[in-house]
């Protein structure tokens, strides 16, 4: 059975899905929860791609049939625990996941995935194809940033601790985005010390997509003030142009809370990995301010060090912060210490949605 996006989005709340793309085609980007049981591996997918090319689309079947047919019972078991539910965790919590039929999508929901549905089928395991494929997921995660959001940027100085109010304000029943979360990234050119892989571009606007389709677009959402690059990965463009005509609310915290907070975050950090980024940064920091910074960092010393940097980074935030001065509805000062009493003065500040202008 075909199924359209938005059918295939409802029902896989309730049924597992599985990915048969390679395994080189699932890491570079994936839907939430999918599972990977690959039809061809990245070895066999150019095998028949090249087939195709030089011999046509009859000899690339037969390839395809060829290299399929050793691990076919590999497939079938394999989703046979699927739908037994022994290799199946849901995405949505508990209460989901029912596994008496799977849900089966390729690249463009084409000769994969359909072969994958009779192979699974004469083991007796009904299945049902998306339509369109991994392709129509992307299509609809896309178009979904288009959509009118009601966006509130948190920003302030380095250090001010956007992300610990952030979760303070979704503790507080608050809509929140949590960018640097989603690409494993603080944002800075620091931001990937002791952090996890980042994800693909791909894999993190998948990711995004998810996150928003969750949310209660009528409502207000907070979003931390960050550029459209977040390490490696960068934002979708039309989230960013959303992002780019929002108001700011402006933390203001002191430079030694700042530092305390920076030197909590990164002073754990392997020392020669820390100076490798510094001198990334060298040309923007300067010399003089680099060359002290490079000796207090030997010396151990990693107040002084951040103190130093955050010459550099407060001056880049100010600049960037007086060209957009328009969009700040109001500052508050935060002492740095109890973010949630300080998340409920912010809501309490921006008052309902409707006084907000976009």
């Amino acid at each position: 059975m075909l199924l359209s996006i938005e059918d295939f989005l409802r029902l896989r709340q309730s049924h597992s899905v599985v990915d048969v793309r390679s395994q080189g085609e699932f890491s570079q980007g994936h839907i939430r929860g999918a599972i990977n049981i690959p039809i061809l591996n990245n070895e066999e997918r150019v095998a028949v791609g090249t087939d195709y090319k030089q011999k046509g689309q009859q000899e690339a079947i037969r390839t395809g049939f060829r290299l399929v047919g050793p691990r076919l019972l590999d497939i079938i078991n394999e989703t046979q625990q699927i739908v037994d539910g022994s290799k199946s965790p849901s995405p949505f919590g508990e209460g989901f996941g029912v596994r008496s039929e799977i849900l089966v999508h390729c690249w463009r929901g084409g000769m994969r995935s359909s072969n994958f549905c009779q192979f699974v089928g004469m083991a007796g395991i009904k299945s049902h194809q998306l339509e369109g494929g991994y392709k129509a997921y992307r299509h609809q995660a896309l178009e979904s940033f288009k959509r009118p959001l009601q966006i509130i940027l948190l920003t302030g100085c380095t250090g001010s601790g956007k992300s610990e109010v952030l979760r303070a304000l979704k503790a507080n029943g608050e809509q929140v985005l949590d960018l640097e979360d989603l690409a494993h990234h603080k944002g800075s050119a620091f931001g990937g010390l002791l952090m996890p892989q980042q994800p693909t571009t791909e894999q993190f606007q998948n990711k995004l997509f998810e996150e928003i389709s969750q949310l209660d677009l009528s409502k207000r959402i907070w979003v931390e003030d960050e550029s459209i690059a977040i390490g490696k990965i960068f934002l979708p463009h039309d989230f960013w142009l959303r992002m780019n005509e929002s108001p700011l609310v402006q933390m203001d915290v002191s430079k030694d809370i700042r530092v305390q907070r920076l030197v909590s975050e990164y002073g754990s950090a392997d020392r020669d990995e820390f100076l490798t980024i510094m001198g990334r940064v060298v040309t923007k920091l300067g010399g003089q301010h680099y060359n002290a910074a490079k000796e207090k960092l030997l010396q151990g010393d990693m107040a002084s060090t951040i103190d130093i940097l955050l010459t550099y980074y407060d001056k880049a935030y100010l600049n960037s912060i007086r060209k957009r001065r328009d969009r700040i509805q109001f500052n508050l000062d935060w002492n740095g210490i109890d973010a949630d009493s300080f998340a409920r003065e912010l809501t309490n500040h921006i008052g309902t949605q409707e006084h907000i202008v976009h």
